[in-house]
């Protein structure tokens, strides 16, 4: 059985122990598109185990590359992506929404393929967890707790912008995991106002304030310039934490759900069970669902 790789959109750590899973299992049968969907459609499809690196298998990154494709929704270039796909017994996509719309297209027309949700924003429906959401967390409580003893110690407060695509999901875990002072994971929450409020009490305290704030909600310097004009005095410093969350070294739980979804697809395989998604439930155990509509 020919299988296809397809690792789409933005990276997630633990990508890379997947990949391996499933090198391990099925071995030379196993191919993949260089940088997502855009290998599939300028036909750059290789044997994985020209890029197979064991010693890679927990780290992060993706030896497969990634990468976004816009074309891939343009008609023309999705039927040449179609054609190179439908060489393949399987397909398996990992990645986001997008991503999941791509491979259910696939599906539709002709293709088994098999949807793994992999993309720190944890923003795929119906699955409670993507893989790289516990990696992202933890390197978001890491940049906190090593930043905020110097801001406390010059009698500053700090905004420490985080990923998460339009889903606040990591920044509400940060923020809890920290005990950060104000979380702004949803417009409605950038209420500067009440976020004055809140750092002149702690300032008054002698205390340092510590607010999270998911991306594209408002660029960070500007809700910091803002704060400290409406305070009146230089007090808010902020830090994007940005691409260390997507380059963190996977977290054992992370991996350890890794090979719970690659056990399944494997299954799947086996079975000859194709146009699904294999998803997380609240408890973290995998289930398979078909794809929605």
């Amino acid at each position: 059985m020919k299988i296809l790789l397809i690792c789409s959109g933005g990276d997630a750590p633990g990508t890379n122990r997947f990949i391996y899973n499933i090198f391990i299992k099925f071995k030379h049968d196993v191919f993949f598109a260089l940088s997502g969907f855009r290998g599939l459609i300028d036909n750059q499809i290789f044997p994985l185990d020209q890029v197979f690196d064991k010693n890679k298998k927990d780290e992060a990154g993706a030896v497969i590359k990634s990468g976004r494709c816009p074309e891939f929704k343009e008609r023309k270039y999705f039927k040449i992506a179609l054609e190179n796909a439908k060489k393949f017994d399987c397909v398996i996509v990992m990645g986001g929404n997008g991503s999941e719309n791509g491979a259910k297209e696939l599906f539709e027309n002709g293709v088994n393929t098999i949807f793994v949700p992999m993309t720190i924003d944890n923003d795929v429906l119906d699955s409670f967890y993507s893989v790289g959401f516990f990696t992202a967390v933890n390197e978001g409580i890491y940049a906190v707790r090593n930043i905020m003893p110097s801001i406390e110690t010059m009698g500053n407060s700090c905004i420490f912008e985080v990923m998460g695509r339009k889903c606040p999901m990591i920044a509400k875990e940060v923020a809890k995991q920290v005990g950060a002072d104000y979380v702004v994971g949803e417009k409605d929450d950038l209420n500067f106002e009440k976020i004055k409020n809140i750092i002149l009490q702690n300032y008054i305290r002698s205390q340092s304030t510590c607010i999270i704030l998911r991306e594209n909600i408002k660029k960070v310097d500007e809700i910091a310039n803002k704060l400290n004009e409406i305070l009146g005095f230089e007090n808010v410093k902020y830090q994007i934490v940005g691409r260390t969350q997507r380059g963190g070294k996977p977290t054992r739980s992370e991996l350890e759900m890794v090979d719970k979804f690659a056990k399944e697809v494997e299954f799947c395989i086996n079975k000859k069970v194709f146009g699904v998604r294999v998803l997380a439930d609240k408890n973290l155990n995998i289930f398979v669902d078909e794809f929605r509509g």
